[in-house]
């Protein structure tokens, strides 16, 4: 077997046979590691990106350890994000049940459920940019102020972001519209 030094340095040229040993070489140990925190499905599919983002990004990667190394922290950083990722779409699916169950006399759990899936998957699909401020603002104790600082942008542009997704969800959930306007006006969206 070919060192791993030797393996990055034929990656970065170019080599695909090089590339092929790297990802031989690590992909099961790698999807192994993984699943220790996701599931085997999400693992194999982390590791699976992570090596095309090596192939993709071989000529500018700064590996300062070992390459078993910087794979291994790099996949267990994936995982820990796809973890945060998915328990932050929970968090906002459980806020959005618990304030619609909670508004209404007579929550029927399915209607209440399926709007809730219905406004999460309206918020998926904003823009990211848009998204990204929507969520900081409303599903977190973040400031306009806050949330301009941490993404470098100004506050008129966090405000803007924020109408327009507001305006975006407001078409999307056309249907859902009457019960969409009640929750506008709940402390959850304020």
């Amino acid at each position: 077997m070919v060192d791993d030094y030797v393996l990055l340095d034929m990656m970065r040229e170019g080599s695909e046979r090089g590339f092929k040993q790297v990802f031989v070489k690590f992909y099961s140990p790698l999807c192994e590691y993984a699943s220790q925190y996701i599931s085997d499905d999400d693992a194999e599919e982390l590791v699976q990106e992570l090596m095309i983002y090596i192939w993709e990004n071989r000529e500018l990667l700064i590996i300062e350890t070992s390459l078993k190394s910087y794979l291994f922290t790099a996949i267990k950083h994936r995982c820990l994000n796809a973890i945060k990722k998915h328990q932050c779409r929970q968090r906002v699916r459980d806020l959005i049940y618990e304030k619609i169950k909670d508004q209404f006399e007579d929550p029927d759990y399915y209607l209440a459920n399926e709007l809730a899936v219905r406004i999460q998957k309206a918020i998926s699909e904003l823009p990211e940019p848009y998204r990204e401020v929507f969520i900081r603002s409303r599903f977190t104790d973040c400031t306009n102020k806050q949330i301009a600082k941490k993404l470098g942008i100004s506050i008129k542009t966090v405000e803007y972001r924020i109408t327009q997704s507001l305006k975006i969800l407001s078409i999307k959930l056309k249907d859902s519209l009457p019960l969409f306007l009640a929750l506008l006006r709940m402390s959850f969206f304020n």
